[in-house]
């Protein structure tokens, strides 16, 4: 850690100061907490995807010694609202998705009772004793076959499958695909993935009924949202209801929810009068906790011989599982917004078709709809580039727009804010280098080897914020105060869960009031601290809540310089400030500096005519676009012929993600993103049979990447500032994810070239790569 005489902290690597807490067992999470009186809660889940409930007898459970209750629909139905999607389409179609299944379940793990026990145990014991009557109904699992005019629906009352439909167009589609001299298609199957964060979900409700009040402390990533969203459906108002954030043990998009368990410990605590604990088990947390992608597109694109690309449309059906979410409708439109990728294409249309299914529902999840986008442009620029001979490297930097042609509109209507794609594809070429790789490639191959090189050139859309685009304002805030003893403390409505601000923010408010940043304390995730918040997700904490931390030091600077002013007695305007002192211009060496500053604010005894007392700021910042981070990243890999197994031989990253405030918090962040792009491309799927159930619900299942899976990085960054925050930073928690999955996919797919096998779907898994490899036939091109 930098001491306090280490001047400018932004931009040094510097060890996250969270981490001895993790790391000694010292931190707190949601299942630490204990409190007098508290009770347990289990939740049965229906076993059928699909099926009419013909009774629920609790008799049972209830004659159990150490249970206190056992609820169904028909008790807290009446007085529970409706679970909220903050994301509706146009003339949707939506289930009244209520807290327990009243008269029919459909989806595997559908909550249908809850009980409450002195101990988790007794709890789940009790399950066992419910005896729930199901009447199993037809159930339908494909997007595609749902679809179908014979098709079971998911929803019998909306009277077809059909949530939603959307679409994005711009340019002379037609047009383009008329001065073609080549229309290439290819369909594209995004895998849905479960997210199976290391710690699943859980809360504690407590209510006060002396105050009214309400507290929930619950794993999430958006507390303030779930404080906003609560009362209309526990009946609370929100200025009598706190919602703390504690330790997150990983969110990945999946706790950027509010959940049906947290409005039920809610209401049960409420009516108790009792503190009320619920703990999601691993099977719960993959049958019941938001999957993510699962889109299945026809996509086409318009080429020309010289490799230009001039259009892509696409019909795209996005699986949305068997209800909403709080954002499940929105995160296919991403894909659509992002689909032409960096790329120059004039032309593009996507339409969406969200489908029900009797699946868990889909939500975000690390990237939420950028890295379906991202792998369907950039295997199409493989493919075009297989199809005309051409280099994909050439292919890409023929269609990349120039970095004088920023700010660059796209054809899905979106303004990039700054970008050097060509310096970072010449850079990580460089590392790799991408000549000796080739070289590589082709003595392996005349070896008989399956050896393959693949790139991947990403854009991104991070620091999801200004409010016209988003469900519920896309501002943050953040609040800055000098205590009397000179110390500050720094208050973000952001709500860190691994990112590591707690540590970069103090970088960045130390440097701007020039105080060590041992003195600095970040303080997140409570609302009854940090009043008000729009919490973590889309890459946006640092580049929005870092800028509104900073307009608040500004405020407080002013506000002190004028104080500092009349201590000195000087003029306001004649005072300066540098490295935490104010002075009077020609007069460095009399100086006043925050400790002074800050009793005096505090004791309140000499300050200047109309002085409010106190030194502290807080401030909204609303950002006028979003940022558009990016990157290249380039793999080489090799397959056993034998086995079908992927080898990553070598594995390149240079992303660009503006100024980096730590850059060895961004390391760890891409990463991270990797480590999940080598799970979706190579292992992880989420499975259900025929008739709905889940086959993957357990690590033994779900093939999760393991540490040997993981390969060595080589990591490296280009610096294109942002014009859209002050700091010019643009977000990185989810480049690695975004930019990964193609490059490892472009690389298997180019070690399978030579068999004549064009293009597998994820996961390439041994045995569908060993199936390919029996099944091919050579091709006479290579």
């Amino acid at each position: 850690m930098a001491t306090s005489k280490n001047k400018g902290y932004f931009g040094k690597a510097l060890k996250r100061v969270e981490d001895p807490r993790l790391i000694k067992g010292l931190a707190t999470y949601v299942d630490d907490l204990k409190f007098p009186g508290m009770l347990h809660a289990a939740v049965l889940r229906s076993p059928h995807a699909h099926a009419k409930i013909l009774g629920v007898k609790t008799e049972s459970a209830k004659a159990l010694p150490g249970v206190i209750g056992v609820y169904t629909a028909a008790d807290v139905n009446p007085t529970c609202g409706l679970l909220p999607c903050a994301s509706p389409m146009p003339d949707q179609k939506a289930p009244k998705h209520t807290v327990l299944a009243g008269d029919r379940v459909y989806y595997v793990g559908h909550p249908v009772a809850i009980v409450l026990a002195t101990d988790r145990y007794i709890a789940r014991d009790a399950l066992d004793l419910i005896e729930a009557d199901y009447e199993p109904l037809p159930v339908v699992v494909d997007p595609e076959k749902a679809l179908d005019k014979d098709s079971p629906l998911t929803h019998p009352d909306l009277g077809t499958n059909v949530s939603f439909t959307w679409s994005v167009a711009n340019g002379d589609l037609d047009g383009a695909f008329q001065q073609a001299d080549r229309v290439i298609k290819q369909r594209m199957v995004h895998q849905r993935l479960i997210p199976m964060a290391i710690e699943p979900r859980g809360c504690v409700a407590s209510y006060h009924p002396g105050e009214g009040t309400l507290t929930l402390w619950t794993s999430t990533q958006i507390p303030h949202l779930v404080r906003t969203l609560l009362p209309g459906m526990v009946g609370v108002p929100e200025n009598k209801i706190r919602v703390v954030a504690p330790e997150v043990g990983g969110g990945f998009g999946s706790k950027l929810n509010l959940y049906v368990e947290e409005a039920l410990c809610c209401h049960l605590s409420m009516r108790l009068r009792t503190p009320v604990k619920w703990i999601e088990s691993r099977r719960e947390n993959a049958a019941a906790t938001i999957h993510g992608r699962d889109q299945v597109g026809e996509y086409e694109v318009a080429v020309k011989n010289d490799g230009a690309v001039l259009a892509i449309k696409s019909r795209t059906i996005a699986d949305i599982g068997s209800y909403l979410q709080l954002l499940t409708p929105a995160i296919p439109t991403l894909t659509g917004l992002m689909l032409t990728g960096c790329y120059k294409i004039k032309a593009m249309r996507m339409d969406v078709i969200g489908v029900y299914t009797h699946k868990m529902s889909t939500d975000a999840y690390r990237g939420a709809g950028r890295p379906e986008a991202t792998y369907v442009i950039e295997r199409v620029m493989d493919l075009v580039a297989a199809e005309l001979g051409l280099d994909p490297i050439k292919v890409r930097l023929k269609n990349f727009p120039k970095p004088t042609e920023f700010p660059f509109n796209t054809a899905t209507g979106l303004t990039y804010d700054s970008g050097n794609y060509q310096g970072a594809l010449k850079k990580a070429q460089q590392i790799a280098p991408w000549d000796d790789l080739v070289r590589w490639r082709e003595k392996a191959r005349q070896e008989g080897r399956l050896f393959g090189v693949g790139v991947s050139t990403y854009v991104e859309i991070c620091a999801l914020g200004p409010s016209k685009m988003m469900a519920s304002g896309g501002w943050e805030w953040g609040c800055v105060r000098m205590e009397i003893s000179g110390k500050v403390s720094v208050i973000t409505g952001a709500t860190p869960h691994g990112q590591g601000q707690e540590t970069s923010f103090a970088q960045i408010i130390a440097d701007k009031l020039g105080v060590p940043i041992e003195d600095i304390v970040v303080f997140r995730g409570d609302t009854s601290v940090a009043h008000y918040g729009r919490d973590t997700y889309g890459s946006r904490a640092t580049a929005l809540g870092g800028t509104a931390l900073i307009m608040s030091a500004e405020k407080v600077i002013e506000k002190a310089r004028r104080l500092a002013a009349h201590l000195l007695g000087a003029k306001t305007k004649d005072v300066l400030f540098r490295d935490g002192k104010f002075f009077a211009k020609g007069k460095p060496k009399k100086s006043v500096g925050w400790g002074l500053l800050a009793q005096e604010a505090y004791v309140a005894k000499n300050l200047p005519p109309n002085f409010e007392p106190g030194l502290e700021a807080s401030s909204f910042f609303e950002p006028k676009n979003c940022t558009y981070p990016f990157g290249t990243h380039i793999v080489a890999a090799e397959i056993d012929r034998d086995t079908g197994e992927v080898q990553i031989i070598k594995y390149v990253a240079v992303d660009d993600c503006g100024h980096q405030v730590n850059p060895l918090l961004v390391e760890g962040q891409v990463q991270g993103g990797i480590a999940h792009s080598l799970g979706q491309a190579l292992f992880e799927r989420a499975v259900y049979d025929e008739n709905g159930q889940l086959l993957t619900g357990e690590f033994m299942d779900y093939a999760l990447a393991r540490a040997k899976d993981i390969p060595d990085y080589v990591m490296d960054s280009t610096v294109t500032p942002s014009p859209s925050n002050p700091m010019g930073i643009k977000g990185c928690g989810e480049a690695g994810t975004i930019g990964a999955t193609p490059a490892i996919a472009n690389a298997v797919l180019d070690a399978l070239a030579p068999l004549g096998i064009r293009h597998l779907d994820l996961p390439l898994t041994p045995e569908k790569i060993w199936r390919a490899i029996n099944n091919s036939k050579p091709s006479k091109s290579k």
